[in-house]
């Protein structure tokens, strides 16, 4: 046979497998990457956008991941349901996803506050450390599938304050009757020592503590609090918010859609999420300084809770976790694995980061940083 004649059929023999090939692989690819579009309700206003961008991070990566062929519209709390009904349109199959704090919800079920933040419980590493390299996101989806849903962090907000008081809290007797805004377990917590709790979605704050509807409230910290204005309406603002030491804000999304999904649709929403939940922390680690120095400028009255106050919600904290695991075996498989990591994790605080902060903020303070 001619040596250029088999090599002019083979080559036409070549492109015609390839060409057939390309036919046979395009319905498959267009199969593992399904046109889809999902709907996520937020439990946040788009004016808080340090909060509220956490659904826009994980709409946008998986958008621009699929090049497009998942969808997420994100509306804000209210455009669809109320904030505080966001993980319930998703189990009902009403939305596909959320971005919500799970604590919202611990009255269905108390292992709800575990997955956002105990009081005394993990700051904002150890949280990641926990979901991601411990039990943390294993427990807690075995108690969501209970409830329809499937979580994967979506953000954290570092340690909150205490929150914004019309008086100085000076002693637990200063606490008796005070009625406070304040979310999660923590107004259990708070309960005990004699304050009436009040569950509030964000936007509903300011009118709240203006009316006198409430004596105090929390939310997240400066730059979401001046943001909603609780500077002009109450004078002391009080720290730590040690009811959420490392709050998580998850994605919350329909168990059935979420099995659904085909497999490389699943790793996206993972690095969406992981992603998500990386920048809000970055965010208000840069937003927070800037706010607090200048609501300070404008005469707002920082304070420190007492250690009579602490001690004795420390107190309230434990007494209420041993009733709860007495009650619920999720909050009690789930807090028993926390608070095991929990040791340790404070053991190598203690020699690590604690020392060199401490150090740190020393020189800062003798004007040396």
């Amino acid at each position: 046979m001619d040596r250029r004649s088999f090599i002019r059929k083979a080559g036409v023999a070549g492109a015609g497998a390839a060409a057939a090939a390309t036919t046979l692989a395009a319905p498959a690819i267009a199969q593992e990457n399904p046109k889809i579009t999902w709907r996520l309700t937020s439990s946040f206003p788009k004016s808080l956008d340090t909060i509220w961008g956490g659904a826009v991070d994980v709409a946008e990566h998986v958008a621009a991941a699929t090049d497009g062929a998942f969808t997420i519209q994100t509306f804000a709390a209210g455009e669809i349901v109320p904030g505080l009904q966001a993980l319930d349109a998703v189990a009902a199959g009403t939305v596909e996803a959320a971005h919500t704090t799970s604590y919202y919800f611990w009255g269905k079920e108390p292992t709800f506050a575990i997955g956002t933040a105990l009081p005394f419980g993990l700051n904002a590493r150890m949280s990641n450390a926990w979901y991601y390299q411990g039990n943390g996101n294993k427990l807690m989806n075995e108690f969501f599938a209970t409830q329809g849903v499937y979580g994967l962090p979506a953000g954290n907000t570092g340690v909150q304050m205490g929150g914004w008081f019309r008086k100085e809290i000076n002693t637990l007797d200063d606490l008796k009757g005070l009625k406070m805004r304040i979310a999660g377990l923590a107004g259990k917590v708070l309960e005990k020592v004699g304050v009436v709790p009040q569950q509030l979605a964000g936007g509903d704050i300011y009118p709240a503590l203006e009316k006198g509807t409430i004596d105090a409230a929390e939310f997240v910290g400066p730059y979401d609090d001046a943001k909603l204005g609780f500077n002009k309406v109450a004078k002391y603002y009080y720290y730590p918010g040690f009811w959420e030491g490392g709050p998580v804000v998850h994605a919350f999304f329909n168990l059935q859609k979420y099995n659904a999904l085909p497999k490389n649709y699943k790793a996206v929403l993972q690095d969406a999420c992981a992603f998500a939940n990386t920048n809000m922390m970055a965010k208000y680690d840069v937003k927070n300084p800037i706010a607090l120095k200048e609501l300070v400028g404008s005469g707002t009255q920082l304070r420190p809770f007492s250690q009579e106050i602490m001690e004795a919600c420390y107190k309230s904290a434990v007494e209420i976790y041993a009733d709860l695991s007495a009650k619920s075996p999720y909050f009690k498989k789930t807090y028993d694995d926390q608070l095991a990591f929990k040791k340790d994790a404070y053991l190598w605080a203690q020699v690590g980061e604690y020392t060199f902060d401490t150090f740190m903020m020393i020189q800062q303070r003798a004007g040396k940083l």
